[in-house]
């Protein structure tokens, strides 16, 4: 069999002997951050989200309106910032209590 000579690791947190490639995957899972839009959708790299309120960009000299579409996030690793792509604004960085996802 293929997965055979696969090494084992002790998981402390388990008790238990588990193969190093489900060990690595199960930190991995632990260490992600959940991100989370206004009304406590869990949000993703590619998801669409809506503006819950107007909000002035800061050196771009213009607002966002409430409803506005923004059609592509990118989660930083931080629970609250959400990097968008707006045609008019470079690095756009939003937080997530003021969007929805759409």
């Amino acid at each position: 069999m293929a997965g055979d000579d696969e090494d084992y690791v002790y998981d402390e947190e388990s008790g238990e002997w588990l193969p190093a490639s489900q060990l690595a995957a199960k930190q991995a899972a632990a260490n992600t951050v959940e991100v989370r839009d206004a009304v406590g959708n869990l949000l993703a790299d590619g998801d669409q989200v809506t503006l819950i309120k107007d909000l002035e960009v800061k050196g771009a000299g213009q607002t966002l309106k409430q409803g506005t579409l923004i059609k592509s996030i990118r989660l930083t690793g931080d629970p609250q910032e959400i990097d968008c792509k707006y045609p008019a604004i470079k690095g756009l960085v939003l937080r997530a209590e003021f969007v929805r996802k759409r």
